[in-house]
């Protein structure tokens, strides 16, 4: 049996430690510590005691522990749930070859399981507190029972986009009051997100994250603004601290463990925003946080002189495609995978992720085909935010590997301009197919495609249908922030009006987007509160924001409770019929022997599609003996949409004898008589026409 030299450092007792896992690891005896650095020239230990501004000790790293670039030590007997700790890293002090290292500085470890320091949303830091971030030791004993991730058919999925705090702050969630905006808030939500019907919640950044890093205030109020969102990562191995009722405590990792776990138990996958483009340290002039301190060089991508390039739009952009930082994106969600049990990953920004080290864009991303490609990750969901704020747009490019979903900005921009009577029905008939024009290649499939109307970015559904024009005065940036090109329309008057029929409008044109959405092929996202109507009032940029106008105002789900009615069974039509959730694309023709193609088009004279530029109406039909490839039986469905400013009558297919048509959803009806709870849709009087209102979408049922 080896003897291994013990090492003594004032009242400390230290071994070499292992290089591998980088971070904080509890051990038998004591506490692993692995930092990696390629240009530092010595690394220190920095530890204190929970809550209190000094260290209590700095420790350096022996020489004779450095293996490679890796420094590693085992600290003997050391309480890690009393302590917290940092490094100071020194270094040269170069910019013009990228080096920026200041022992001066007491650094996060980018591998930290949880942070400290920051407990409690919005609460200001000490002024004597010489280290905001501090990193703690965790241990994973959480009891998972028999949890693991659910790995739902992507086809299946009904994505909710949602912000954690967001959810349940507003005083009207009905949530116990200390949990109101947190991950146990959530928990409370469950049963209401299950009736709602969707599968499957995408939880906005919950890495931490500075909420104060916002310096500017709302012009209009004076208010202190925020950095809301999240996208702004401060450690990639941490849940956010204040979105956990029990932060103040540190229980925000086993909070989040419990929320993942309940939501599995209720048959409801959890997708995480993930952010690995840039990081809160922003450009020259920005905070030395983690990165910047440990290995500027090899973290960021840098220009010639030593500053940062900026295909974020955030001030920097990480060095995805070194192999250092490839190898910690990848840890990172095989950590968040294995330890927290999530289902999916949606990439941010994530065209970023496939340029190399000089911002060029790769034919073949070592970091997009490592993660594709992981053992690890072979079940969880992939999706690309396809495009970057350097003008790299890869939507229906984004390097595939037959793993990579994409949200679909295309279904976003097309489906905006036929509801508002303009594009073209060719787009749209793509679009409704789960966009074969841009997906159908090679190995990919119909889930490639996240169809989406609205997401955080941008005006709620509410405010499509309301606003003309962007109103974001109250970011403090003189209305320049936020996109212009929103494809929107007002209906006649901008903002909140009394109109009936501007009002009567505006609600037919959301029924007409829900509808849309969820007869479409591909995997349907909606986002937080369009169910029931909310509202930014013309802000489409409200990342600075946590107040009313971003919490989720519950009293909605009365006020608008017609509309809750409409979503909740176009939903509960989708799960219904497979015919709706293929995998493949169609055809075109019958492979089945029903008599029908898998999909039909059909204009107003059944079989006879209008294909021309200036057309506003279009109509499909599916043979449910195709549904899923032929391995599922489903009913017929019809879906006529009529967006032209006049009402039209549709000729309608006819179905087998013996079956009759049944109609499911009519948008120009008023509630209650806009749709049908499914299954017990009533059958049309008239078998061979219906009239379909102007700007109205009717769906059908042949069983």
């Amino acid at each position: 049996m080896g003897i291994h030299h013990t090492y003594s450092y004032g009242d400390f007792m230290l071994l070499r430690g292992q290089p591998f896992p980088f971070g904080a690891s509890p051990v038998l005896g004591g506490v692993n510590f692995s930092v990696y650095s390629n240009h530092a020239t010595a690394a220190t230990l920095v530890l204190f005691k929970k809550g209190v501004p000094e260290p209590f000790a700095e420790i350096p790293f022996p020489r004779e522990f450095r293996l490679g670039n890796v420094a590693s030590m085992l600290v003997l007997g050391l309480d890690y749930a009393d302590i917290e700790y940092g490094y100071r890293v020194d270094g040269p002090y170069d910019l013009k070859v990228g080096h920026r290292f200041d022992k001066s500085k007491i650094l996060l470890d980018p591998y930290a399981k949880s942070i400290g320091g920051r407990d409690v949303w919005g609460e200001i830091p000490r002024d004597n507190d010489i280290y905001s971030y501090r990193a703690r030791v965790e241990e994973d004993d959480f009891e998972w029972e028999d949890d693991r991730p659910l790995e739902l058919p992507e086809e299946d999925l009904i994505i909710y986009e949602m912000h954690v705090r967001g959810f349940t702050r507003h005083s009207s969630s009905n949530v116990t009051p200390e949990r109101r905006g947190t991950y146990a808030g959530l928990i409370e939500k469950i049963p209401y997100l299950k009736s709602l019907g969707v599968n499957c919640i995408e939880l906005m950044p919950i890495f931490e994250f500075d909420e104060l890093d916002n310096p500017r205030h709302n012009p209009l109020t004076g208010d202190r603004l925020f950095n809301y969102w999240g996208y702004s990562t401060i450690g990639f191995y941490a849940p956010k601290v204040g979105y956990a009722a029990s932060g103040r405590e540190g229980g925000q990792v086993r909070e989040l463990k419990t929320l993942v776990k309940e939501l599995h138990r209720n048959g409801i996958e959890v997708m995480l925003d993930v952010v690995f483009n840039h990081t809160a340290e922003g450009n020259e002039h920005g905070p030395t946080i983690s990165f910047r301190g440990l290995d500027n060089k090899t973290y960021y991508m840098l220009t010639p002189e030593g500053y940062y390039l900026n295909f974020s739009g955030c001030g920097n952009t990480l060095n995805c495609n070194h192999p250092v930082v490839r190898f910690f994106v990848l840890d990172c969600l095989r950590y968040w995978a294995s330890e927290y049990h999530i289902d999916g990953f949606r990439f941010d920004l994530a065209s970023i992720l496939g340029r190399d080290p000089k911002g060029v864009p790769l034919a073949n991303p070592p970091l997009l085909e490592n993660l594709a490609f992981d053992p690890i990750l072979a079940k969880c969901k992939l999706v690309a935010e396809a495009w970057d704020a350097g003008g790299l747009y890869q939507v229906g490019s984004f390097p595939d590997y037959d793993r990579w979903g994409e949200w679909n900005g295309k279904y976003r921009d097309d489906i905006r301009k036929f509801i508002k009577s303009a594009g073209s029905v060719k787009e749209i008939a793509q679009r409704l197919q789960g966009s074969p024009d841009l997906y159908a290649k090679g190995a990919r499939t119909v889930d490639s495609s996240v169809n989406f109307i609205t997401a955080h970015d941008g005006f709620t559904l509410m405010d499509l249908v309301s606003y003309n024009e962007k109103h974001n005065e109250a970011n403090g940036e003189e209305n320049q922030d936020g996109a212009n090109d929103n494809e929107s329309w007002n209906c006649g008057e901008e903002g909140i009006t009394t109109d009936p029929e501007v009002n009567a409008l505006r609600w037919r044109q959301m029924r007409n987007a829900i509808a849309i959405l969820m007869v479409s092929q591909g995997v349907p996202m909606i986002l937080m509160g369009d169910e029931m109507g909310r509202t930014q009032y013309g802000n489409n940029n409200a990342y600075c924001h946590d107040s009313e106008l971003t919490w989720l105002d519950w009293n909605l789900l009365e006020t608008n409770a017609a509309f809750f009615r409409f979503v909740k069974n176009c939903i509960a039509f989708r799960n219904l019929h497979p015919a709706l959730r293929n995998h493949q694309y169609f055809r075109n023709e019958d492979y089945m022997g029903s008599g029908y193609a898998d999909i039909t088009w059909h204009g107003v004279n059944a079989w006879e599609a209008d294909w021309d530029d200036d057309c506003h109406t279009l109509a499909f039909m599916l043979c449910g003996k195709h549904a899923k490839g032929g391995t599922a039986k489903d009913d017929f469905i019809y879906v006529a949409m009529n967006m032209h400013w006049e009402a039209h009558g549709f000729g309608l297919p006819k179905l087998p004898i013996g079956m009759k048509w049944h109609i499911f959803v009519n948008t120009f009806m008023q509630p209650p008589e806009d749709s049908w709870d499914p299954k017990s849709e009533p059958a049309l009087a008239e078998q061979t026409w219906v009239m379909v209102g102007e700007r109205s979408v009717v769906i059908l049922v042949g069983r």
